[in-house]
């Protein structure tokens, strides 16, 4: 595979009947004119209209845009795909322009029936950005966006807009300012457009050439800073060369061959979530975090979380989350849909559903997981791997939890137990106490702490963990605090210091607590100290 860099902002890839960005700011700025935004489509569609195109429903947003107001007409062209009056393209859009860079083209059969007409050549979505920013994503027409009505029917090196993955790693990425970052398939762009806002320098490379090419369509329509665009599969194009952050939302599917680029990862079963992980180790700065989305398989006699440690390369921490797990079956009956084989003829169909479980049963596969993996070059002696299932609702954006787990981890792996005592520590605001009884008893039979935001997790504690936590306002010790407990509980302290740390640990570890920096001298005050007293 070619490892050579496509032409950068001095010449666009090559990829023939795609768009040039060349007139892409005053196309732009017609499209915000229009209202051709989120906020856009959300008042001229209205919210069950909305939603349902979301779902690849068209119709009511057919029912929406019967007017001729520019933002009609471009919903027409673009999100519908249907072809427009020349006059009504006009009033919506730079014309001369969008025809010159071939964002549309006109409609004219030799008949006569569609003369007079204009037709977009490319998906155009508006998109919002994390701090309100009217972003534009650019991909292949006729595909349902979120996968439901797949790929069927187009050419392997079909490019996708936005999905549920898409935005999911997008949510999960940490966002802090980088000199460098490398989108690593690229598709449509929409990681190279997070990542143009707080990184310095951002790569994107893909094998598919197509991609490069709306990669660059997205970040010109969009308003972004350029990426530099290279071709090439995994790691090749960017050899010897080192980041701050890289994200992938790789072709994960494990398939029986490689038939559709965008998906399929082409190496016999996980391979290329696997190379692609213990790769990416060698290619982070340190410091520097690397997030994929990823499938794994379960295997008959290994353990899935012993698999996935595995990967975890020399020098990286690593948090891996399991979201969700297939059955053979589940898994390929979702692919074989997503790829639009469920419409063709039943042998056909049949044969290929065949080929996906031979292939599983060749591997030993007894289920497919789907998840999180986000390493981050620690150069630890001991690195922190955790591994764990989460299929509970979480809440995104999701990079800050990202990002404050590891410190949280840097934190507990040079704190022994002593050293955990003398910490001080902040309950996380999203924490609320429930207490699970029967009415009218006099104490809990449970209680247990909840997080609001975040990954949302809940733990059950004791008394004195509950009491613990709820004083923690940063301004005593945790020993002191246990003191103080069991001054009120008329335990012996020194064994309550000896039995707690563990639970402070998990606490810590969960995101529950926050260890934080001692107050300044002259004198406690807060609930804490009100413990104390």
């Amino acid at each position: 595979m070619s490892t050579n860099s496509l032409p950068t902002p001095d010449g666009p890839p090559a990829a023939p009947g795609l768009p040039t960005p060349d007139h892409s700011s005053r196309l732009r700025t017609a499209l915000l004119a229009a209202g051709f935004t989120v906020d856009g489509l959300l008042d001229v569609l209205g919210a069950a209209a909305y939603a349902a195109l979301a779902r690849s429903e068209t119709v009511p947003a057919l029912r929406a845009t019967r007017g001729d107001s520019p933002l009609e007409t471009l919903v027409r062209l673009f999100l519908l795909q249907l072809p427009v009056p020349a006059a009504r393209a006009e009033a919506a859009l730079p014309l001369a322009e969008a025809l010159a860079d071939a964002w549309v083209v006109r409609d004219e059969a030799a008949d006569g029936a569609g003369a007079g007409q204009i037709r977009a050549t490319v998906d155009v979505r508006p998109y919002g950005g994390p701090e309100g920013q009217d972003w534009f994503i650019v991909s292949d027409l006729g595909l349902s966006v979120g996968g439901a009505g797949g790929a069927s029917g187009h050419h392997e090196g079909v490019v996708l807009g936005v999905g549920g993955a898409s935005t999911t790693l997008a949510g999960l990425t940490v966002r802090t300012p980088v000199g460098s970052a490398l989108d690593l398939g690229a598709g449509s762009g929409i990681q190279a457009l997070h990542a143009a806002q707080h990184a310095t320098r951002v790569t994107a490379t893909d094998l598919n050439p197509r991609a490069l090419a709306f990669t660059r369509l997205t970040l010109a329509l969009s308003g972004a800073p350029e990426a530099e665009l290279r071709a090439g599969s995994l790691f090749e194009p960017v050899a010897g060369e080192t980041y701050d952050l890289i994200v992938s939302n790789p072709p994960f599917v494990i398939s029986p061959g490689a038939r559709l680029t965008y998906r399929d990862g082409g190496m016999g079963g996980d391979d290329l979530c696997r190379t692609l992980v213990q790769q990416a180790g060698e290619r982070l700065n340190d410091g520097g975090f690397a997030q994929f989305l990823a499938n794994w398989q379960h295997v008959e006699g290994e353990e899935w979380q012993d698999r996935l440690r595995s990967w975890v390369p020399r020098g990286c921490d690593a948090w891996i989350v399991q979201r969700e797990v297939q059955d053979p079956t589940q898994y390929a009956e979702l692919w074989l849909r997503d790829s639009g084989d469920h419409r063709t003829d039943p042998a056909d169909y049949a044969a290929r559903y065949e080929a996906w479980l031979d292939e599983f049963e060749a591997r030993r596969t007894t289920g497919i997981g789907f998840g999180w993996i986000t390493l981050r070059k620690s150069g630890a002696a001991r690195p922190s791997v955790v591994v764990e299932e989460w299929p509970h609702s979480v809440e995104q954006p999701l990079g800050e939890t990202v990002r404050a787990h590891f410190e949280r981890q840097d934190y507990l792996r040079t704190h022994d137990d002593a050293a955990l005592l003398t910490g001080h520590f902040l309950l996380a605001p999203e924490v609320v106490q429930e207490q699970v009884g029967l009415p009218g008893a006099e104490d809990p039979e449970h209680v247990v702490l909840r997080q609001h935001r975040g990954m949302r997790r809940a733990t059950e504690v004791d008394t004195v963990g509950a009491g613990f936590a709820g004083v923690c306002d940063g301004t005593l010790s945790a020993g002191r605090i246990l003191d103080a407990i069991a001054q009120l509980v008329g335990e012996d302290p020194v064994l309550l210091r000896d039995r707690t740390p563990q639970s402070i640990r998990l606490l810590v570890e969960e995101g529950f607590l926050t260890p934080t920096t001692p107050p300044a001298q002259g004198g406690p005050d807060g609930p804490a100290a009100e413990a104390a007293g």
